[in-house]
């Protein structure tokens, strides 16, 4: 029996993460703060920081929230970035 290989994640959850990684280290920002803003787990938080966790965009509307972005801001011209 074959074994199953795991989805590779998408390039737009790999470039969003950096987005929102940048946005917290150029704020300086706490992870746990931004997590507890967001109202999530800071395991959770840091797996959407790594990627390996894609978000609903009700998610992605309360981490922007708690990074003091709008999503507009953290989407804009993404699609350049995952060609």
């Amino acid at each position: 029996m074959a074994k199953k290989v795991k989805n590779s994640r998408p390039k737009v959850v790999i470039v969003l993460a950096k987005r929102i990684k940048q946005i917290i280290i150029g704020q300086q920002l706490v992870q746990k703060n931004v997590a507890h803003d967001a109202g999530i787990d800071v395991e959770n938080l840091r797996k959407y920081i790594k990627g390996t966790q894609e978000m609903k965009i009700g998610m992605l509307l309360r981490i922007s929230k708690s990074l003091g972005v709008t999503m507009s801001e953290l989407l804009r011209d993404i699609e350049k970035d995952i060609e």
